[in-house]
Formats: C-alpha cells, sequence, structure tokens
C-alpha cells in the first residue's frame, strides 16, 4: 500500500497496490515398474495427508497414465513434499520420482 502526502494540507492519499497471487506448482508422482504400490499409497497418505480411498485413487492414475497429481501448492511447500517423497523412497531402496511444475 502506498500512501502520497500534499505539501500544502494534510491529505492522505491511499492507493492499494495489487499484488498477484504466487504462481502454484503441482506436485506429480511418476510410476515405475519396481515401487510396489502399498508403498505409494503410504507416501501419498504420509506426505501429501490423502485418506487411504484417495492416495490408492492417485497411486491407480499413476500406475495406468503414468503420472499423477498429488496436490497443488505455493514453490516453497511443492518443493519440500517433492524432497520428503524422494528421501523416504531413497531410504526404503526405491527408485520412486516426484516431481512439479508450475500451473
Amino acid at each position: 500500500m502506498a500512501i502520497h502526502q500534499q505539501q500544502e494540507g494534510n491529505v492522505l492519499e491511499v492507493e492499494k497496490t495489487r499484488l498477484k497471487p504466487p504462481p502454484l506448482y503441482k506436485v506429480i508422482l511418476l510410476n515405475d515398474d519396481y515401487t510396489p504400490m502399498d508403498f505409494v499409497v503410504v507416501v501419498l497418505q504420509t506426505v501429501f495427508a490423502m485418506s487411504r480411498e484417495k492416495a490408492t485413487q492417485v497411486m491407480l492414475q499413476v500406475h495406468r497414465e503414468g503420472m499423477g497429481v498429488c496436490g497443488t501448492y505455493t514453490r516453497e511447500v511443492a518443493a519440500a513434499k517433492v524432497d520428503q517423497v524422494l528421501n523416504i523412497a531413497r531410504r526404503h531402496q526405491h527408485p520412486l520420482q516426484c516431481t512439479m511444475e508450475e500451473t
């Protein structure tokens, strides 16, 4: 918000600046032939707070279509979620891949 003051008087003029909302990013899981489906469901429940039913739907989408959207977030949150997924997969020695792209 910018405030302008005229020199002759004490009239304050308030000018509202419209800010664009920050861009949002989709977090996407990619299919592979090695990561167990049950593991993907647990990751979706853990990292993305999905119900078992919703996590199963997303896992099946990843399995059938090669990829599935886990959620849409600001850049920082999306990057953190991608890192969480990759770290969990690595710890359990699964090749599960996760990425993000601007919506």
